[in-house]
């Protein structure tokens, strides 16, 4: 008589397993997220696809005193906005997942990285792309400059990807993607949740045994999150969301989770014809370049992480053509920019009820900081009465629903941010340089208590 296979159920918010299915998961508490998976009929034989020997016996505990702190050396990549994000290379041993939007630019920045290292071996695996195709990316990347170590291996299986491994030993490994590895031991579906925990896993064990940095390329769900049980980004050392609007040319990387670095941390880049370029100064590539001054624009001092940067906002105000009142926003919370405009309305005196509003912040980017809250009032009124405002000025602020201006955070490194591009002037909330020395700073601070005078001061 034949015997049936084993299939237990996994969750695929968390990885749990129940041997029958439950609306509500007992570990995580969502709902409907147990699938039904095969898995493997000897139990023993998962967990050992590591390379090297197993090592067998008690492991005695190390007291913590006696453990030597050594400052681990950080391999350096080509990409001074990757290492930055990382905390500043690679470190060996660690396990990196990087994951993003389909055609969002996650392959091309690995592989420009990757074919640019001379010093070590590099193995590129791939489940998603033929090598041919692989060299015709390097090709545009890279061009004529080929003369690396970076070797393809084009497979799905977990037990042929090792066997490789353990015949060549690179110093890097990228797995391009994840979700494409299967192990035979298990009989469920490459992407599954078994699959890609068990994977996963695998490449942690060889990570931390051989001290070989391995970097896990993801895919995302319709949600924009890692797609995959969630147990996949508590088993690696740090997760990479690589962010941007393929409408729009530039790509934020950003760090989710980092055990060896700062999560504040991000990295800009602008896609090309030729792969993707880093942007060392996003301020300059985010402001008009134009000399004539218009009005609706104001220039914000905004911060993504621990890293400043000037946006220009643009704002158009016009009399409602059909009686009801649009409001457009673009790159900002919609909800917020209506809450600014009723402040306008009720503690400044401006009626713009009967008034289309258009808000649109330049470059494409996606701003949450709420000192952009200032900068989009003043381009706002700007635009209302029609005057435009000093090239030489912008604007750092959070306003509350009374019409006071609050203080922010990070203000020193706002207003050297500006000062470095050249601003004359910053407009900052009052009572915000408490504490700070501003004599070395080569710039003009406006102190503003509320909205009023932030208006008196622009436009008399």
């Amino acid at each position: 008589m034949a015997k049936t296979a084993k299939t237990a159920y996994f969750c695929k918010n968390c990885g749990a397993e129940s041997p029958k299915w439950v609306g509500r998961c007992p570990a995580c508490g969502e709902w409907n997220t147990l699938v039904e998976e095969r898995v493997a009929t000897k139990t023993a034989a998962r967990g050992r696809l590591y390379v090297g020997e197993e090592k067998h016996g008690p492991v005695k505990p190390v007291k913590i005193s006696h453990i030597k702190a050594e400052e681990l050396p950080r391999i350096k990549l080509p990409s001074g906005e990757l290492n930055r994000v990382l905390g500043g290379g690679l470190v060996p041993g660690s396990i990196v997942l990087i994951g993003g939007e389909p055609g969002i630019g996650k392959s091309t920045l690995v592989l420009q990285n990757v074919i640019r290292i001379r010093s070590r071996r590099v193995l590129y695996i791939s489940g998603e792309e033929s090598t041919q195709q692989l060299r015709m990316r390097a090709d545009r990347i890279a061009r004529s400059n080929m003369d690396c170590e970076c070797y393809l291996l084009c497979e799905t299986s977990l037990e042929t990807i090792f066997a490789s491994i353990e015949a060549d030993r690179p110093d890097l490994i990228i797995v391009d993607s994840i979700q494409t590895i299967a192990s035979d031991e298990l009989e469920s579906a490459a992407g599954s949740v078994s699959q890609v925990r068990e994977c996963a896993a695998s490449f942690q064990r060889y990570a931390k045994q051989t001290n070989t940095p391995v970097i896990l390329i993801g895919h995302i769900n319709k949600e924009g999150s890692i797609a995959g049980p969630k147990v996949l980004e508590h088993i690696v050392d740090a997760v990479l969301q690589f962010e941007g609007d393929r409408q729009y040319m530039y790509r934020i990387l950003r760090s989710i989770k980092n055990r060896f670095g700062n999560t504040s941390e991000i990295g800009i880049y602008e896609m090309k014809e030729d792969g993707l370029r880093e942007v060392s100064n996003p301020s300059e590539m985010l402001l008009s370049q134009s000399d004539n001054a218009l009005s609706g624009t104001a220039i914000g001092v905004t911060m993504d992480g621990a890293r400043p940067f000037l946006i220009e906002v643009q704002a158009l105000v016009s009399t409602a053509a059909y009686g009801t009142a649009q409001r457009s926003v673009t790159g900002f919370d919609q909800r917020r920019m209506n809450m600014l405009l009723a402040v306008l309305e009720k503690r400044v005196g401006f009626k713009l009820a009967q008034k289309d509003v258009f808000l649109n912040i330049a470059g494409g980017l996606k701003v949450n900081d709420p000192a952009m809250d200032l900068p989009i009032i003043c381009a706002t009124l700007s635009s209302n009465v029609d005057m435009a405002i000093n090239k030489g000025i912008c604007f750092t602020g959070e306003v509350g629903l009374s019409g006071e201006i609050r203080p922010v955070t990070r203000i020193e490194q706002r207003i050297g941010e500006a000062a470095k591009l050249g601003f004359d002037s910053i407009v900052v909330p009052a009572r915000n340089l408490k504490g700070i020395k501003t004599d070395a700073i080569n710039i003009k601070i406006i102190e503003v208590a509320r909205v009023e005078e932030a208006f008196r001061y622009l436009f008399g």
